[in-house]
């Protein structure tokens, strides 16, 4: 008896139990969809995956899941990409982490958290070890970018001489501290140069083009200078190597066109495509490979895209009116049928229009029967309206048609013919050719979008349906009722535009009565029937384009370069980066040394730091103050003022612009101080005065490699005239002081005032 309760017991908890279970799955499928209603991937994806667990063999559980894994895996990827590039990286990596727990079979989410996961160790532990790569990775781990010129000063260079090329070019690099070297095979000659106010790189150019010579960098501070021909500069000028992803290829002749304009437009031979990677690797001179990116980077652009919303409305109405009485227009006459009285059974029979001959003579009024249809009238109104709206829309790419059919596919015969077989008593075989016909909306278009946000549009419209049906050879044919309209339009973002509209209204009227009098003004609606009938039918097709993706073009894009001449390919830097630009060298680092190209002579190396020179310090904060700070001098009287620095730490190059009065004093001399040459370094000095507006600027910088100083002291001396009777005050406007990394100290000024009285 236990056992009987027991497997009672066991019973009844299972017929309890499966519906309550299949009844918790469904209320977690529902709670599922409404998550997915809300586009929260994540928490349908965990309601789905309860439910399936609760009822694995349904596959409306199961599939609801696994589209979910995908989706929530996806958000979670998205999420993690955003965060990555505002450098959270440590947000981005739980949200891989999330991804690749709902779907570890995502391949994406399993590459961004590698990728993840490495940029926190490149971070946190620097570079790998070199001894985990082997000696060609070694190689190209360290090799340079292209060769970039790094001048110690960045004063403008005045300069007014008539000498030797070799003693202008050495002039211009003793002003801005770098080194300069010559081809072995070069002749120099005499020739006049006047600079005011340019920079290096101008400066170089501009001896470059009157000596006809080129220069090219070997290290940051050095470059070398050859006779400018055609084989000297393919012996000597760089050659560097980059492959460039293109990112919005959409033909595999897109890539050909780009290859094609980069060998055309930079004469770059020393170039091929991967189309299975969308690649183009090209090598060539520094500024050819720029050019090659900037090119590629005007023409690798994604395609604009258009929402054309097509609107398709028919408008039917039909109106019926009949007013009137319609009296009878017709009688007949008949003969009443000849009677036979049976006088066994007392009936009658007669057959109607017929007489006995022997009663023609005897035939009266009664034997006729006239009939007359009744009289009917008419009042009836009716007024039926109908409307059809199709309102689809077609996402475009720019200059790529795009096709929308709605309907059916509706088989229409095309030929027939005879299988060659027969004989007596037998047909030959038939068969029957169809082709199918696309009935219903059938929409193509093709979007070109103008750089003002015009739209222009080549359309075929066609709006087709079956109207009947015709017997054609044995065989229904479909009556296909079409409205087609093709061409081209232009229109403004947003325009609508309504294209073809066709109305047709027709008009009948009847009138049904007796002649004559049915004309008559009043008697006619007692003796006639009036029908009106009234059809309209309009169809309009209506456009509104929208632009979704417009074409991006930067002012890099659209701004022209100067490329050099017709047979060189050069390109002139300016002396101000570009917008939009940061410099390629991060803050407190100096450009890496590059290995000169084989068969460049190689520069002798920089003496090293001498011991007397001081260590570098960290970087602070300095005071650049004048010294008097206040004075008299009488008119005609020359006086010197010091500038001098005061907490200076590892201070290497000093550029400093003064502003001053010219009504009342002149400039005589700029003379070095004491401060930066303390341990027996030349120091080069370079000043440019503009005696019309009164500014003053000037550079004091130590040689290269040989570290900076610490402490206080004169960095030069300024000695002015007075001119006039006056009260003069001299100012530091503006200072950029520079420690032996490059790197910007900050600094305060002062000012000086200066009486001047007779």
């Amino acid at each position: 008896m236990k056992q009987l309760y027991r497997l009672t017991a066991l019973c009844l908890v299972l017929v309890f139990a499966v519906p309550a279970m299949a009844d918790k799955a469904g209320s977690l499928y529902n709670k599922g969809r409404d998550a997915e209603a809300r586009r929260d991937y994540e928490t349908a994806y965990a309601f789905y995956k309860q439910a399936f667990d609760l009822k694995p063999k349904d596959l409306k559980y199961r599939t609801s899941m696994e589209r979910m894994k995908f989706m929530g895996a996806a958000s979670h990827v998205h999420r993690g990409q955003i965060l990555r590039e505002q450098g959270k990286l440590q947000e981005a990596l739980v949200e891989f982490q999330k991804a690749v727990e709902i779907d570890p079979s995502s391949f994406i989410a399993q590459q961004e958290l590698r990728r993840t996961q490495e940029e926190i160790k490149r971070g946190e532990a620097g570079p790998p070890p070199q001894a985990a790569v082997s000696p060609l990775g070694k190689r190209i781990a360290q090799a340079g970018g292209p060769v970039e010129l790094a001048p110690v000063s960045d004063v403008p260079i005045t300069l007014r001489l008539t000498e030797d090329t070799k003693v202008v070019y050495e002039t211009i690099g003793k002003l801005a501290g770098i080194n300069v070297l010559f081809d072995p095979d070069y002749t120099s000659r005499r020739i006049h140069i006047e600079l005011n106010g340019v920079s290096l790189i101008d400066a170089l150019e501009l001896v470059a083009m009157n000596s006809k010579t080129f220069w090219r960098p070997v290290t940051p501070n050095t470059i070398f200078v050859a006779a400018d021909t055609p084989a000297k500069r393919r012996e000597l000028e760089q050659n560097i190597i980059k492959t460039f992803y293109l990112a919005n290829l959409s033909a595999p002749t897109e890539l050909q066109d780009v290859v094609n304009t980069l060998r055309t437009i930079l004469e770059v031979s020393r170039i091929t495509q991967m189309p299975s990677q969308g690649a183009i690797i090209v090598r060539g001179t520094p500024d050819q490979v720029a050019l090659a990116e900037k090119l590629i980077g005007d023409l690798d652009k994604a395609r604009p895209e258009v929402i054309v919303e097509v609107a398709v409305m028919q408008v039917s109405r039909d109106k019926l009116r009949q007013l009137g009485i319609q009296p009878p227009t017709s009688a007949s006459i008949a003969l009443q049928p000849n009677v036979t009285t049976n006088n066994t059974n007392g009936t009658t029979t007669g057959t109607a229009n017929q007489i006995n001959l022997n009663r023609l003579g005897n035939l009266t009024a009664k034997d006729f029967v006239v009939t007359i249809p009744p009289a009917s009238v008419s009042f009836l109104a009716t007024d039926s309206t109908t409307k059809l709206i199709q309102n689809p829309q077609i996402r475009a790419l720019d200059g790529q048609k795009a096709s929308l059919k709605i309907g059916d596919r509706v088989p229409v015969a095309t030929g027939s013919f005879g299988a060659g077989i027969g004989g007596v008593g037998l047909n030959s075989l038939v068969n029957t050719q169809f082709q199918y016909i696309d009935v219903g909306v059938n929409i193509d278009i093709t979007p070109k979008v103008h750089q003002n946000r015009d739209i222009s549009l080549k359309i075929m419209l066609d709006i087709s349906a079956v109207t009947g049906q015709s017997n054609i050879g044995g065989v229904n044919q479909p009556i296909i009722g079409q409205r087609k309209i093709e061409h081209e339009i232009r229109l403004k973002e947003g325009e609508v535009n309504l294209l073809g509209g066709i109305l047709e209204d027709t008009q009948t009227k009847a009138l049904n009565g007796f002649p004559w009098i049915s004309q008559v003004p009043i008697l006619k609606y007692l003796f006639s029937s009036e029908t009106a009938q009234h059809k309209e039918n309009e169809i309009v097709f209506a456009l509104v384009p929208h632009v979704v993706r417009a074409q991006e073009l930067s002012t890099l894009n659209l701004r022209p370069l100067d490329i050099g001449t017709g047979t060189v390919i050069d390109l002139r830097m300016s002396s101000r980066p570009a917008e939009g630009t940061t410099p390629s060298q991060a803050p407190g680092t100096r450009p890496a040394p590059a290995t000169p190209a084989p068969g460049t002579p190689v520069p002798p190396a920089q003496p090293q730091q001498p011991p007397s020179a001081q260590p570098p310090a960290p970087s602070g904060p300095a005071v650049l103050s004048f010294d008097p700070v206040q004075g008299t001098q009488a008119p005609g009287s020359t006086f010197s003022v010091n500038v001098q620095m005061a907490g200076g730490q590892n201070i290497y190059s000093v550029p400093v612009q003064i502003g001053y009065d010219p009504k009342l004093l002149q400039l005589v001399n700029v003379s070095n101080g004491n401060f930066l040459s303390r341990d027996g370094q030349a120091v080069a000095l370079v000043h440019r005065d503009d005696g019309s507006t009164g500014t003053l600027q000037v550079t004091a910088t130590r040689p290269p490699n040989s570290g900076g100083v610490n402490g206080d002291g004169t960095v030069f001396t300024l000695t002015f005239m007075a001119k006039a009777p006056g009260k003069a005050v001299l100012n530091i406007t503006r200072a950029g002081i520079k420690d032996a990394m490059m790197n910007s100290i900050p600094v305060s000024g002062s000012q000086a005032t200066i009486n001047i009285s007779q």
